[in-house]
């Protein structure tokens, strides 16, 4: 996995790369379905909605390891099948959403290089945010490596 911060004028960023062992279509289910979403994503059992088109909404309450749980929820800005996902994630006091993307490449029949991007506010928001991400790329690489169960 290679990982890039940068701190452009708009604010600081990290992109975090990394090769998936299954093919593209595979990454997709396990990013936009329910069901398999709450199995790697570290989501309570039930608690993901999504409808995955530009303006479709999503949520999911999410558990950390020390078994609290805080709700996510947002709306899809742009979406390519089998390819990009934008996602706005609602942050609380702020106008705008916090902007995610992912991004998927397939390399050949069983790999596929996904990129996240996400762009905050602060040095601090973004070193939090790339720690997440990065937990939810080593969950998703695992769960692909093990067969992605629908």
């Amino acid at each position: 996995m290679s990982t890039e911060q940068t701190t452009p004028a708009g604010g600081f960023s990290y992109k975090l790369t990394r090769t998936l062992d299954a093919p593209a279509v595979k990454a997709w289910r396990a990013w936009t379905t329910p069901g398999q979403y709450a199995q790697w994503a570290y989501a309570a059992a039930g608690s993901v909605e999504m409808d995955v088109r530009p303006g479709g909404a999503w949520k999911a309450t999410m558990v950390t390891p020390d078994g609290g749980q805080f709700p996510l929820t947002g709306s899809y800005l742009e979406v390519v099948e089998n390819r990009l996902l934008a996602i706005g994630m609602d942050v609380p006091g702020k106008p705008a959403p916090a902007v995610m993307t992912m991004e998927l490449d397939e390399q050949d029949d069983h790999h596929t290089q996904v990129v996240l991007r996400q762009t905050c506010d602060t040095a601090e928001e973004r070193d939090m945010a790339e720690q997440g991400s990065t937990m939810l790329l080593d969950s998703l690489s695992a769960f692909l490596a093990d067969g992605a169960k629908d």
